[in-house]
């Protein structure tokens, strides 16, 4: 009987003792597994602090600084247009020739009846002198002499009349060259030789539009309009002598060279929605700007110091919209750390709440992780100061 149950005990002994073995190597080979899988290669930023430039963009669109529809005050047949359309006009400078004929008429019978009254006013001067005299040694009456001096008051007042209308005659003719008031950018002619025009006509000849300087019409809400001035106020943004806050623009992505102001005297309130134009006044020396473009003016809002900026791939959201980042710990493990974006600065976050100095972030390979992540790290770059 001993005899056959050794053999049944030896092979029972081999087996477990290869289940063991090869259980022992199963474990070994996942837990080797398992290292490989938990240093993931990822892209961390360490963070510094930095100064950084607040400025506060606002949208807006440009607008003439003055413009004049030009109508005649005259009416008559236009024989010339003395200008090039979308050219720079003077301030007195001729646009259009309205036919003089009739008004040079006007004029010269203006005249005839000017010299006519001078001379009447002259004789009626003479007889009213002559009998003053007369009256003095009682050889005429008193009668005679007070309609000598009526008619002399007459004359004096008819002459009046007549240079009057003389004048007038010679403005009118002096209207038929219709001047640009202003300076500035002349627009397309709504008329052509040959067409009839009246004074004061609803339909302007032209349009002038001064572009030096330029407006920038900006709206924003009264929030942003209150908080706006409060800065100005509490010193945080620098206004100049005239309490105006200084600001630049920027179109199509390329910063305008020049900088403006905004004009806190010019607010006005939209009657429909409520939002609050602040009118902004930009040097255009060159006519870059145009009336009606699309820009975004920015309002320096002054220097923060140790600012913490960050790449904005590098927040993500949970589902209820919070941001948070992936910190790496002294271990190079992952851990989710919630954080507060005050701004956005370009393509990075400003951020205020919820990390400091020296922290590790990761930056790129956050869809191949996730909190307790082991991790190896390669070092991006920090942002540069703004």
């Amino acid at each position: 009987m001993k005899k056959r149950n050794t053999p049944i005990a030896a092979v029972i002994a081999v087996a477990l003792t290869s289940a063991t073995l090869y259980g022992c190597s199963d474990e070994q080979q996942a837990a080797a597994q398992g290292g490989e899988q938990q240093a993931v290669p990822v892209e961390a930023l360490t963070i510094k602090t930095q100064s950084v430039e607040i400025q506060n963009e606002l949208p807006g669109r440009t607008a003439a600084y003055r413009v004049a529809e030009v109508r005649p005050q005259v009416s008559g047949v236009l024989l010339e247009r003395k200008f090039v359309e979308g050219t720079k006009v003077e301030e007195g400078q001729q646009l259009y020739q309205i036919d003089p004929a009739v008004y040079e008429a006007e004029v010269a019978s203006a005249e005839a009846d000017f010299e006519s009254a001078q001379a009447a006013l002259k004789v009626a001067e003479l007889r009213q002198k002559r009998l003053k005299e007369l009256l003095a040694d009682n050889a005429v009456s008193q009668d005679e002499f007070d309609s000598a001096e009526a008619t002399y008051l007459q004359n004096k007042a008819a002459l009046a009349l007549a240079e009057a209308q003389l004048k007038r005659a010679q403005i009118n003719l002096e209207y038929t060259k219709v001047k640009a008031p202003i300076t500035g950018i002349v627009g397309r002619s709504n008329v052509t030789e040959g067409a009839l025009v009246t004074a004061s006509q609803s339909t302007p000849l032209v349009t002038i539009n001064q572009l030096d300087p330029i407006y920038v019409d900006i709206n924003q809400s009264s929030r942003e309009f209150l908080e706006l001035k409060a800065e100005i106020e509490s010193g945080r943004i620098e206004a100049n002598q005239d309490g105006n806050a200084p600001v630049s623009l920027n179109l199509n992505g390329l910063d305008y060279q020049t900088q403006g102001e905004l004009l806190f005297s010019e607010v006005s309130v939209d009657q429909d929605s409520g939002a609050i134009l602040l009118r902004a006044e930009f040097p255009n020396p060159d006519n870059d700007l145009y009336p009606g473009m699309f820009v975004r003016a920015k309002v320096s809002e002054g220097t923060l110091n140790n600012a913490i900026l960050i790449p904005q791939e590098a927040v993500t959201r949970d589902v209820r919209g919070r941001p948070y980042v992936m910190l790496i710990n002294d271990d190079n493990k992952v851990e989710q750390r919630m954080v507060t974006t005050a701004r956005a600065i370009d393509n990075e976050w400003l951020i205020s709440e919820g990390l400091k100095a020296g922290d590790r972030i990761v930056t790129a390979g956050l869809q191949k992780i996730r909190p307790g992540a082991q991790v190896t790290v390669s070092q991006g770059q920090q942002p540069d100061s703004k």
